[in-house]
């Protein structure tokens, strides 16, 4: 992330004896009718310390983790996981297997694994996956 910056730079002398000059004949503040004027720019970058501190927060939301059913532990491998990462990890589980339907890659065909989490069904849409896996977290 960077900040930039633009200062104005002239010749003192000239700023101050066209004052009066240049207040009368301002309709906006920033057109200044002055000479010899050079604008500089500034770029700084966000320090490394700023963000160490924006992700210390405590995960929330989502990206919590939750305590898992029984069948969710056995996939997942953990007591414990995020629903984010409990995605990752079937869909991981997914294309390692070959899960996917070749006609149509946005339907899962399921193992025994996946039909413990997914209520026993045969074919699941990935759309529904998210919904499925709701009632393992507790």
């Amino acid at each position: 992330m960077a900040f930039v910056s633009t200062f104005v730079s002239g010749e003192p002398s000239l700023l101050v004896a066209r004052a009066s000059a240049v207040v009368s004949s301002v309709k906006h503040p920033y057109q200044l009718p002055l000479p010899n004027l050079r604008f500089s720019r500034t770029i700084t970058f966000a320090s490394a310390s700023n963000q160490t501190t924006a992700s210390s927060r405590q995960p929330r939301g989502i990206m919590k983790p939750r305590r898992i059913s029984p069948e969710m532990q056995a996939l997942v491998g953990a007591p414990e996981i995020s629903r984010t990462e409990a995605l990752k990890v079937i869909w991981t589980h997914i294309k390692e297997h070959n899960l996917q339907k070749p006609s149509d890659k946005k339907i899962i065909m399921c193992d025994e694994k996946l039909k413990k989490i997914f209520g026993g069904k045969d074919e699941v849409g990935f759309l529904e996956i998210a919904g499925l896996i709701s009632s393992h977290f507790l």
